[in-house]
């Protein structure tokens, strides 16, 4: 199997990836449904790290500092940057935000990694739906230095356009920020997972086809 189908089957057996009818926050009536907070072991967080990691490695996207957005974020970049060493040898730092500034101590807003000015900046995050995240970090790390975030890399690209935008909310930051976002799998490959006999759930392919066509964005 390739490595998108090697993480489809692992998010299904980690029960982060389940088909079935699902009302999701915005309203829409889904046939699947992304829940990454059922990672939840040590053997699985290091897996995971390893599918950021090929992603990383296959789009050659220049890295030198990985950034966790809090909290959901954070385990997430330390498992791609040990996985960026243990299976590629690359030594790259990581750093993540507080909810707070720290007012005592050492102070400030950022642990980890000191972010200056050119650095090569990664975000990683679990999936994407408005771009939310996005626009609320990109101003904390370009007021901690003149930073270049060279992507922004999530597990699943559901490719849905927004509630007000026929634009997906990959291609939305793209616009907004010129930040390109790769994703280890987007929802056409999870179509054709189920359709290859990958993971169960062939009862469920006409639904998620019809999905697509009713929500699926315009491309830039």
């Amino acid at each position: 199997m390739t490595y998108k189908e090697n993480f489809i089957r692992f998010m299904v057996d980690c029960g982060v990836l389940t088909f079935g009818d699902f009302t999701l926050k915005s309203g829409r009536k889904a046939p699947y449904f992304v829940n990454t907070g059922n990672y939840k072991t040590g053997a699985q967080l290091a897996k995971l790290g390893e599918f950021y990691a090929e992603c990383i490695k296959e789009n050659n996207i220049e890295v030198q500092t990985l950034f966790g957005p809090a909290y959901k974020g954070i385990p997430l970049a330390v498992s791609a940057s040990v996985a960026l060493y243990n299976k590629y040898g690359m030594e790259v730092s990581y750093c993540f935000d507080r909810k707070e500034v720290k007012d005592h101590g050492e102070g400030g807003m950022f642990v980890g990694k000191k972010l200056g000015d050119g650095e090569k900046v990664v975000i990683i995050e679990d999936v994407m739906t408005s771009g939310k995240a996005l626009r609320e970090v990109m101003p904390k790390l370009i007021g901690a230095a003149n930073v270049d975030v060279t992507a922004m890399v999530i597990t699943v690209d559901r490719m849905e356009k927004a509630l007000d935008s026929d634009l997906s909310a990959v291609d939305q930051a793209y616009k907004d920020f010129g930040v390109k976002v790769y994703s280890i799998v987007n929802i056409n490959d999870i179509i054709d997972a189920i359709r290859n006999g990958v993971v169960e759930g062939k009862e469920f392919l006409d639904k998620m086809l019809e999905y697509r066509d009713t929500y699926g964005a315009n491309k830039l």
